[in-house]
């Protein structure tokens, strides 16, 4: 035993002997490296010396002539940013858009049919049933010719009687709403007023980004706006309320983004009552009380010139002179 523990005495001694001679060692390394740093801060052209020579180290090491230190970007014009449309983070689903007589709105999963049954508060009923899908925006024009635009990802869910159209647009009270229908990139309403003046206006052009809405019609005292129907057709129908027909050209009517618009139709007595496009081959169709759809194929006798008077409609037209 005696023998045995002089023998790991020995051992542990070379190691601490060892041991105390590395950190002499290290003790000289770092006595060395102070006193050059010292040298390096007392002396500018020392200091500037050792800048050079880590440069040129450096550029030895990532230069154009180093392995792999060729440029690898370019400098260029930067490009237009990509804009990303709202509705492309939106989950496309169909949707029926239900909006009251009395301005509540609301948005049912899935297309219903329009005979479905649906409830409203009393003494309200339905106005407007759309087919639509969450990605699309809704134009509602008033009354005071003014478009608004909805997002119908924004409308309220089917439970419960939704929400008046008021609290997410300016419509003001006094206001009614004209149209409802979902915005069609690229397509053209007709929209005119009660005196009979109107024109078409481009769609992209109506769309509203505030619920402050976008005048379109402009109105004069006492007038209000009457019809906002999307265009399609060669000629336009127009029927006041002395139940006088006339169908002219489109090509007289202007198209434009806001305006008071053209004479339509020429009254002595009353205003304008409906209008709509037509296409004169096709002639003109109408829905009776009934519920069964007529046409009149010949219109030469209702065709004329823009603002003239026209002539009585045909037989079997709505007594309340709307094309339905």
């Amino acid at each position: 035993e005696v023998q045995a523990e002089a023998i790991l005495n020995m051992r542990l001694r070379s190691l601490r002997r060892l041991e105390e001679i590395e950190l002499v060692a290290e003790r000289d390394r770092l006595i060395e490296e102070r006193a050059e740093i010292e040298d390096l801060l007392d002396d500018d052209r020392q200091q500037w010396g050792r800048i050079a020579d880590e440069l040129r180290a450096t550029r030895k090491a990532f230069g154009r002539d180093a392995p792999g230190g060729a440029r690898r970007t370019s400098f260029a014009e930067a490009g237009a940013a990509a804009e990303m449309p709202l509705e492309a983070m939106i989950e496309r689903e169909p949707v029926t858009v239900i909006c009251s007589a009395m301005g509540w709105i609301r948005a049912l999963k899935g297309h219903v049919a329009p005979d479905t049954a649906l409830k409203f508060k009393d003494g309200d009923g339905p106005r407007f049933l759309i087919h639509a899908e969450t990605t699309d925006r809704l134009i509602l024009f008033g009354s005071n010719g003014r478009a608004y635009t909805l997002a119908c990802a924004n409308l309220p869910g089917g439970r419960g009687m939704g929400e008046p159209v008021r609290l997410m647009t300016d419509l003001p009270n006094e206001a009614e709403i004209v149209a409802l229908l979902v915005h069609r990139p690229g397509g053209r309403l007709l929209v005119a007023s009660d005196a009979g003046d109107g024109f078409l206006a481009p769609e992209d052009e109506v769309v509203a980004q505030t619920r402050a809405g976008k005048q379109v019609l402009n109105l004069r005292a006492g007038t209000r706006a009457q019809v906002c129907r999307r265009f399609a057709g060669d000629h336009v129908a127009v029927v006041g309320e002395n139940r006088k027909l006339l169908v002219f050209d489109a090509a007289e009517l202007p198209e434009m983004g806001r305006a008071k618009g053209v004479r339509l139709q020429k009254y002595k007595d009353g205003g304008l009552s409906d209008a709509r496009g037509i296409a004169l081959a096709e002639g003109l169709s109408w829905r009776d009380p009934a519920g069964r759809t007529r046409s009149e194929t010949d219109l030469s006798e209702w065709l004329a010139k823009r603002a003239t008077a026209g002539r009585m409609a045909p037989r079997g037209f709505p007594r309340d002179n709307r094309f339905g």
